[in-house]
């Protein structure tokens, strides 16, 4: 496979634990032709940097506003592909192969993968479009890679956490919009391109595990701390894409999401009923903010100042799970962790019928837990009955479509 040089960038703010688990997993990908570039504030950025196996680009950056730390990372970008995960996520080791490969096709100017939750098995985000209001609509997609062209009025979505651009098409566009502090800034950016007809890949094999970590927005159960900024980009993309007559409709749905979303935590005992009108508040200051933005054109970025830095030892590597029983988890991790060179999977098992979870190490390998009986996808049935070997076989098989299982140790 002949590997398309990508740059990688990691928007971060006050997580440093995550975002070195981010550039650790970045570090095991297989393609060979990778560079990391971190905006983030200084102790971020340092403890990106001690976490890296090499030199990385970075900048020091600690507002909250990530579309302007994106364009600062496009503008350091000397790769032909511009990639962007969260800090809160770490990819799988074939995710840059695989969003970068339809870029190929000139035609191609961005792509997007699917996005696992913080159990590390349900998907958070597949395939989706999104409307000239923002709405997002499920796009059905099979499971190999396809193209897909936007309207004017539709466009084909990417996540934040899981998109890929081609820099000469993004750069030239201005990059992310600054009005967007954050929330909906890809969603712009999907807009202007479908307005332009571009082409989108859609690549369900590029899958990177996302965390939902707690920030200045929200507390680490999914709690919202503020309204605000989803109140104020939404109003700034209406105004930018959608109809003026669109914009009280689309106003009154956004408002009777975020209440259903808010009574629903309430309900559930993590929100105090005065809390809900406190936040609903928010939403509103934010979108009086919105109106108040003038949206402006945004300057063409140009090219990178420094040559391309590749990541060193990145690149295919085997494959090992090593498996056991619950009770072995110190000797289990004390072996994953003497498995240098390789990407290594532990998956540890209880005699129960426990959901599996599965999660990236900061010690630098993935581990699978639950019930040896128990689900793993969770359309499967509730109660597999399943020996020890068996149900290793069945896990290595699933893996395998996302992250190399060449080796087995039990």
């Amino acid at each position: 496979m002949s590997h398309i040089p990508v740059s990688v960038v990691v928007v971060s703010r006050h997580r440093p634990g995550e975002l070195v688990c981010c550039i650790k997993g970045l570090a095991q990908s297989d393609h060979p032709m990778i560079e990391v570039i971190v905006v983030a504030d200084a102790t971020g950025l340092a403890a990106a940097q001690a976490a890296a196996p090499g030199p990385i680009k970075g900048a020091v950056f600690d507002a909250p506003n990530i579309s302007a730390a994106r364009n600062i990372g496009l503008g350091l970008a000397a790769g032909a592909v511009v990639a962007f995960i969260d800090d809160d996520a770490v990819p799988e080791p074939t995710w840059a192969s695989r969003l970068t490969a339809p870029f190929a096709d000139p035609q191609v100017a961005a792509a997007g993968g699917f996005v696992r939750g913080r159990n590390g098995i349900s998907y958070q985000w597949q395939a989706r479009t999104v409307g000239e209001t923002g709405q997002p609509s499920p796009l059905a997609v099979g499971r190999a890679a396809s193209l897909h062209q936007g309207t004017g009025g539709r466009a084909i979505k990417t996540e934040g956490t899981n998109m890929a651009f081609r820099r000469s098409v993004l750069a030239a566009m201005g990059g992310f919009d600054p009005a967007l502090q954050f929330y909906m800034d890809e969603t712009d950016v999907n807009l202007r391109l479908a307005a332009m007809g571009a082409v989108t890949a859609i690549v369900p094999g590029a899958e990177v595990h996302h965390a939902f970590v707690a920030s200045a927005r929200r507390s680490a159960d999914r709690v919202p701390l503020s309204l605000h900024d989803i109140g104020a980009s939404t109003m700034v993309v209406l105004r930018k894409h959608a109809p003026p007559h669109t914009h009280g409709g689309a106003l009154a749905a956004l408002r009777a999401e975020q209440r259903a979303r808010l009574l629903r935590l309430m309900v559930g005992g993590l929100l105090e009923p005065r809390d809900v009108a406190l936040l609903m508040a928010t939403l509103e200051r934010g979108v009086a903010a919105g109106l108040a933005v003038t949206p402006a054109p945004l300057p063409p970025i140009g090219a990178a100042a420094a040559a391309f830095c590749r990541l060193q030892g990145t690149g295919p590597r085997p494959g090992r799970v090593v498996a056991g029983w619950w009770f072995q988890k110190a000797a289990l991790r004390a072996d994953a962790m003497r498995r240098t060179g390789e990407i290594v999977t532990v998956l540890r098992f209880t005699p129960t019928a426990l959901y599996h979870r599965m999660r990236f190490h900061a010690d630098g390998y993935w581990e699978q837990t639950g019930g040896l009986w128990g689900r793993a996808e969770r359309q499967g049935r509730l109660i597999r009955p399943l020996r020890f070997q068996p149900r290793v076989a069945r896990e290595c098989a699933r893996l395998a479509s996302v992250r190399p299982v060449d080796e087995t140790d039990c």
